[in-house]
């Protein structure tokens, strides 16, 4: 069966799929870097979603079953979150939930890497990662119709047949622990609410990148950045997504 394709992915399918987050409030369950932890929740909850983070392998099955969207993040691999991310995903696998999975440190660490070929069989509905991250991770990646999100200073965003150039963002992003994971959990809370996993990785992918660019004036330093991006992601509606939105099909 084939993945569902929105007839358009422009600004105002963006923004409709962050009128549904509000709409819907989908839960969404993390397992994520440590560092990350109390950052994406703050986002997710400011976007309007509801996080989870039990790591524990007795509670993350019935956590994911309950959820609208998992996010499998592998910033902090130690073995109480390798034996949850395992239980999340066969949880995932078994109830029909979709999941998205960050690479995190995968071109610096063999057996991590191993790790997340071996999820990878697991049909993530999305990867997202850096360039670095993503090139270690090929030619595994976009067989199978996961949607390929590669962010940096022009994110791509590819599911083999369409791909999608995001340019919004800014530097400051890169100053700042977290950014990339919470994006990843943004990504699994959109694709909560969208089936077509491009339209769901580039709705949050230009959320996020706006939010930045509205969080970054004034050129204040990354300890306000944070803070305003929460603000900002937040506050983001369609109409400011329409003003400001930079995207192209690639």
């Amino acid at each position: 069966m084939s993945a569902p394709h929105s007839d358009r992915i422009d600004a105002i399918a963006v923004g409709d799929v962050i009128v549904r987050v509000r709409d819907w409030a989908p839960l969404v369950h993390c397992i994520t870097n440590t560092v990350a932890q109390n950052f994406t929740a703050n986002v997710l909850t400011a976007l309007g979603a509801v996080p989870s983070m039990t790591i524990h392998a007795d509670e993350v099955a019935a956590l994911v079953e309950s959820a609208d969207a998992v996010l499998v993040n592998l910033g902090t691999l130690d073995p109480e979150r390798r034996a949850g991310i395992e239980v999340a995903v066969a949880a995932a696998r078994d109830h029909g939930k979709p999941w998205v999975l960050d690479p995190v440190k995968v071109n610096r660490v063999a057996t991590r890497r191993a790790f997340a070929l071996r999820l990878l069989k697991s049909q993530p509905a999305i990867v997202r990662g850096n360039t670095a991250e993503m090139a270690a991770l090929f030619p595994h990646l976009g067989s199978d119709g996961t949607v390929v999100a590669v962010t940096g200073a022009r994110d791509s965003l590819s599911d083999g047949h369409r791909t999608v150039l995001v340019d919004n963002g800014h530097p400051l992003l890169a100053r700042m622990i977290a950014t990339g994971c919470a994006l990843s959990a943004l990504i699994a809370t959109c694709r909560a609410v969208e089936p077509d996993s491009l339209l769901a990785a580039t709705a949050a992918t230009v959320a996020w990148g706006v939010a930045a660019e509205r969080a970054a004036e004034g050129e204040p330093g990354p300890g306000t950045f944070a803070v305003r991006l929460i603000d900002e992601i937040g506050a983001i509606d369609p109409e400011t997504i329409e003003r400001h939105a930079s995207l192209s099909r690639g």
